[in-house]
């Protein structure tokens, strides 16, 4: 079983590197990691951990940014040697269900749940319903959100309404957009963010990503990027097509956003928006409200957070994630000047990570 294993952290460890490097062909320039630079990197990560690791994704990120750090942490590392030490995964399935966000994290404002899939069963008010009432709860609605319960990225997630029981924009009717999704969903009423995050791009609800460690008594923020949609686009999340930029610890955002590899260097939205210096509103209250949630999750030492800013000021929690991707083009070094201190903790644990 071991062997087993082996073989498929291997194949999953292969496929990433075969991905950046992909998507390093991808960047228009010829910058690339100097001998020193890569004695530098080797160097740290064996005094750090005792191991050597692929100089792909600092070529990558060093070559997208022109910002050079020995403290980019490979995504071959992290799927397979961090995040299940620092994470308890083995809970991460249960947990990650959208339908449960609610329950399990009660002191904070969501998007109103209009009906849940779960396992095939449709609830309504915290009470079983059958397909036909769940389509009757479904049938007069303007601006819902569908979205599958146990994915993330953006995956399915669609914006519509309904008119006497037919979806406005594709013509099926409302059971029929249940089959497509065929179990584990769930339909939220839209969140009307803030004039100000409208301003970035008023088609897509653009959120912050908040990125959370836990440690002892303490809660720290190793970095904070804002995801942005593109014009007319509902999505925001980067790897279905819209841009991310750090927010600085004052709330306002840096010069550039990066989107996909080789849409890179972004200074305006596509509503012409400048990004540099742009406030984000109620950026405090976002920080705060996460850190008391993510005492509430202690099997997870690392969260991402996304949040909306709604048209109170107020943060809204869109979803959070136990195996968050790390926006390390937007932000720079994942766990920044806390990367030492992180792996140092985490790495004598065990890897709760099965494959």
């Amino acid at each position: 079983m071991q062997i087993l294993s082996n073989i498929r952290r291997k194949r999953v460890e292969q496929n990433l590197i075969n991905g950046v490097r992909k998507n390093t062909q991808k960047i228009n320039n010829t910058r690339d990691l100097t001998p020193t630079q890569k004695r530098e990197i080797k160097q740290y990560w064996r005094d750090l951990l005792g191991i050597d690791i692929p100089l792909d994704w600092h070529r990558y990120f060093y070559k997208r940014t022109g910002v050079f750090s020995v403290k980019y942490i490979p995504t071959s590392l992290y799927y397979t040697d961090i995040i299940g030490r620092i994470n308890q995964m083995q809970f991460e399935r249960a947990y990650s269900d959208k339908n449960l966000t609610e329950l399990l994290l009660k002191d904070v404002k969501q998007p109103e749940t209009v009906l849940k899939n779960v396992n095939g069963y449709f609830y309504h008010d915290g009470k079983n319903i059958s397909k036909e009432e769940a389509a009757r709860v479904c049938w007069n609605m303007d601006d819902i959100i569908i979205k599958p319960s146990l994915k993330s990225h953006g995956d399915g997630v669609k914006k519509f309404a309904c008119v006497n029981g037919k979806i406005s924009v594709e013509g099926k009717t409302i059971e029929q957009l249940f089959d497509l999704y065929e179990k584990d969903f769930i339909i939220q009423k839209v969140v009307h963010q803030h004039e100000k995050m409208n301003e970035l791009n008023p088609s897509s609800v653009n959120t912050i990503r908040i990125l959370t460690y836990h440690s002892g008594m303490e809660v720290i923020v190793p970095y904070t990027v804002v995801r942005i949609g593109r014009k007319g686009w509902d999505i925001d999340n980067e790897t279905a097509g819209g841009i991310s930029t750090k927010i600085n610890a004052d709330g306002t955002l840096c010069k550039y956003a990066f989107g996909s590899p080789g849409n890179d260097m972004i200074e305006k939205t596509d509503t012409g928006t400048v990004l540099e210096g742009f406030k984000v509103p109620s950026f405090d209250k976002a920080i705060e409200k996460v850190k008391q949630l993510h005492l509430q999750l202690p099997h997870f030492n690392l969260i991402g957070w996304d949040i909306c800013i709604d048209n109170e000021g107020d943060p809204v929690l869109i979803e959070w994630n136990v195996w968050p991707e790390l926006s390390q083009s937007a932000n720079g070094p994942a766990f920044g000047d806390y990367t030492d201190r992180i792996l140092k903790e985490i790495w004598g644990r065990e890897n709760t990570h099965q494959y």
